[in-house]
């Protein structure tokens, strides 16, 4: 038992506007507990207890009442909304991802703390090996809704991910953040409650949704904002598994791993990426498995496991070649495949010491990106260009690719390309004192911009 504490009105409040007595709520915790396998007493005095501040729920037992009072409704009641979220700088503990986008959406639009200093962790890379879906599926099964969902619902989730994916690439993560967060609280992740006329419209609104998830984790990622982007993977993770535990599932397990590798922490990649090959070998298009192939090549080349990382590129190489379609639209939004594989081949060819390589890719990979659809990724191609051919002490080569990066960031809103513009000052300060053209002018526009 807890101590004292004020009234909980959030709770009272609702259970009021719901028009619900204590005693039929306590029923509808007991039966939501017993469908998660778990065998509660809870009865009317518990209820009174958790609305005075006498006690609080323990367990997962805050999640049972928040949706007992969610089917009694007809719709999403969370657990911040009766007063059960947890402390701000823990974030929210939702088993279900239909509440947890929910959640992380509110938050994103609330400013709320816990979100913005949410930390990376290297054991949340490791969240999908334990995860137990079956579990989730009994409980986003039960749900009882009078709201029809069609296939226009699921269509205007696609239209409004991929209209926010282009502009995203144009203008960086910041752009259009708070719009697409809101958009998946408050429309996106509802619908997910509905009623479907079929299994393959509610497995394409799950994965419409978690598409979107996606996308808000991509979005605070090119922000610099790396524990809000895991939080968002991973309940793109659950959602993806909902929808598709085979294809979907695996390459939501593979951005886990991509957000780890470019934060330089190794640690469960491998693993992780074994488990996406795993799951999606057979069930995917050749594109698609040449992008969970070319990630596990990064992920060996990062704990220095050569042979292995050749391997991996081959195999995505192989991959590449297959014309076996359709790429499905949760993995297009990577890019074009092609490139995106010569982009992390360079990323890979790096991390084994091969500057020779690494250059001939991203020159490769300048060729294989719409500069006007993918001006950001062109942008930091540019700036790891010039990384490699100041490696090869090639300081004019250098000095004119990174100015052309430059170039192309101007206008956007990313950490990723402030973070290359920092990276090049160190290397630009020894050019100005040797003298090299253009480096004097170059560290000017760079101090420019991180202004």
């Amino acid at each position: 038992m807890s101590a004292q504490r004020a009234p909980n009105s959030h709770l009272r409040d609702t259970i009021e506007a719901i028009g619900c007595t204590y005693d039929a709520l306590a029923k509808g915790v007991r039966r939501v507990a017993a469908e998660n396998g778990e065998i509660l007493r809870t009865n009317k005095s518990a209820i009174s207890h958790w609305v005075n501040g006498a006690r609080q729920p323990t367990g997962r037992t805050g999640q049972y009442l928040a949706e007992a009072l969610s089917r009694r409704a007809g719709r999403t009641i969370t657990q911040t909304e009766i007063g059960l979220s947890p402390a701000d700088n823990e974030g929210s503990t939702e088993s279900d991802p239909v509440l947890a986008a929910t959640d992380l959406g509110r938050a994103d639009v609330e400013r709320r703390r816990f979100l913005a200093v949410a930390a990376f962790t290297t054991a949340g890379v490791a969240m999908p090996l334990a995860y137990d879906h079956e579990a989730t599926a009994r409980m986003l099964r039960a749900r009882t809704s009078t709201a029809l969902v069609g296939a226009e619902d699921v269509d205007v989730v696609r239209q409004i991910t991929t209209a926010f994916s282009a502009a995203d690439e144009r203008l960086g993560g910041g752009h259009g953040l708070t719009t697409v967060t809101a958009y998946l609280a408050d429309t996106a992740a509802p619908i997910l409650r509905g009623r479907f006329p079929n299994d393959a419209l509610r497995r394409a609104a799950f994965g419409a949704v978690a598409e979107l998830a996606y996308l808000a984790g991509w979005k605070h990622h090119d922000l610099g904002q790396e524990g809000a982007a895991q939080r968002y993977y991973q309940v793109g993770y659950e959602l993806a598994c909902e929808a598709d535990p085979h294809g979907h599932a695996a390459w939501m397990m593979r951005t886990l791993a991509h957000q780890a590798l470019s934060l330089k922490q190794p640690h469960h990649c491998v693993d992780l990426v074994e488990g996406a090959l795993t799951r999606g070998l057979g069930h995917v298009d050749g594109q698609t498995e040449a992008l969970l192939h070319i990630t596990h090549a990064r992920a060996f080349a990062a704990i220095d496991e050569k042979p292995a990382a050749a391997r991996a590129l081959l195999s995505a190489e192989d991959a590449l070649l297959r014309d076996d379609g359709p790429q499905p639209s949760f993995s297009l939004v990577s890019g074009p495949a092609a490139g995106t594989v010569t982009s992390h081949t360079a990323r890979t060819l790096t991390d084994l010491a091969d500057q020779v390589g690494t250059e001939q890719q991203h020159r490769d990979a300048l060729v294989r990106w719409d500069p006007a659809k993918f001006k950001r990724v062109h942008a930091l191609t540019h700036a790891d260009l010039g990384d490699s051919l100041a490696a090869q002490a090639r300081a004019d080569e250098a000095v004119a690719a990174w100015s052309q990066a430059l170039t192309l960031m101007e206008g956007m809103t990313s950490d990723r390309t402030r973070k290359a513009i920092t990276s090049l000052r160190s290397t630009l300060a020894v050019y100005q004192r040797r003298k090299v053209p253009g480096a004097a002018d170059l560290a000017r526009r760079a101090r420019e911009a991180l202004a």
